[in-house]
């Protein structure tokens, strides 16, 4: 009897151990997830521009974005927060999209200068990297694994955009005509489709991208009914997250155009998005009314963060 009563009486402990233990793991992951797509205020208020656009991170956690305290400046973010003027830009140029390759070079997309400028890490030396005088205003970039820059050229005074490809060489081409307000762009994951979103048609189209770089087969893969499109970037899985303009959200939307979350961003007018941190989890975004940048943590990290790690 005295053995049967030991033995229920260890077991019981060893059940009440592996339910704290599994208890304390339950609260952890509900901790961990009511933490994730939570935005909070990154750098001051106000301490941007209202131009405040383009923001990537380097390989060292660093956050970029242009329109720091003045136009035509990049703004240079810690990892903790404090903010410098990284460079000024040269004569009538300003900054729009920013995007690292491999190597930690800055390709700037300059929608006054017509241009896609490059800027050395070592000396911030920028020169014109790229030119078309047949561009509205380049305005966001995209860059495929192998370093091919995709750029988004709308006309917002004729409610029309086009698309770019900058090859490594710097040779610029025409790749899509005849669309609407062209703006937030991404390649996928697999380099094989390249995403671009139309601000004031609010809808988000697919191209395939073929072998020689050219674009075909263009569907599409959401129209939204209310407010307007900015930046986006994909995580590693291919879900993109879209800068909902007028709404003061980012949207979360899978590949096959499934809304998975919406994200508030705390200001009504976010402009762009990025990935860094240690992870590539937290994103980092762009935001008009208040001119600052916010972050939010995410379950994945982002595509650029992956691709942007040194060779």
């Amino acid at each position: 009897m005295k053995s049967t009563l030991r033995s229920r009486t260890q077991k019981l402990i060893v059940f009440t151990a592996v339910a704290s233990v599994f208890g304390c793991i339950n609260i952890v992951a509900a901790a961990t997830s009511e933490a994730l797509f939570y935005a909070t205020p990154f750098t001051e208020e106000n301490s941007f521009t209202e131009g405040i656009e383009g923001p990537a991170c380097d390989a060292r956690g660093n956050i970029f974005a242009v329109n720091f305290t003045r136009q035509q400046t990049i703004g240079k973010v810690s990892p903790d927060g404090k903010a410098t003027i990284y460079v000024e830009l040269p004569g009538v140029s300003v900054g729009n999209g920013i995007r690292f390759d491999r190597k930690g070079i800055m390709f700037v997309a300059d929608y006054v200068g017509h241009n896609v400028l490059r800027i050395d890490p070592a000396t911030r030396a920028i020169t014109v990297f790229a030119h078309g005088d047949q561009m509205n205003q380049p305005n966001d970039l995209a860059m495929a694994a192998e370093g091919t820059l995709y750029a988004s050229d709308p006309n917002w005074k004729e409610g029309t955009g086009q698309l770019w490809r900058i090859d490594k060489d710097g040779t610029v081409k025409r790749v899509a005509e005849k669309m609407g307000t062209t703006n937030g762009i991404e390649v996928s994951p697999d380099g094989k489709t390249l995403y671009v979103n139309e601000s004031v048609q609010r809808n988000v189209w697919a191209f395939t991208i073929a072998a020689d770089g050219s674009l075909t087969n263009k569907r599409l893969v959401k129209k939204f009914d209310d407010h307007g499109f900015d930046g986006m970037r994909c995580d590693v899985d291919g879900n993109l997250y879209i800068t909902r303009h007028g709404k003061g959200t980012v949207v979360k939307l899978s590949p096959k155009g499934e809304i998975i979350r919406e994200i508030d961003v705390m200001g009504a007018m976010p402009t762009n998005i990025c990935f860094g941190g240690p992870d590539g989890r937290t994103a980092y975004v762009t935001e008009v009314k208040h001119r600052r940048l916010v972050q939010f943590r995410v379950d994945r990290p982002g595509l650029e963060w992956q691709r942007s790690r040194p060779e």
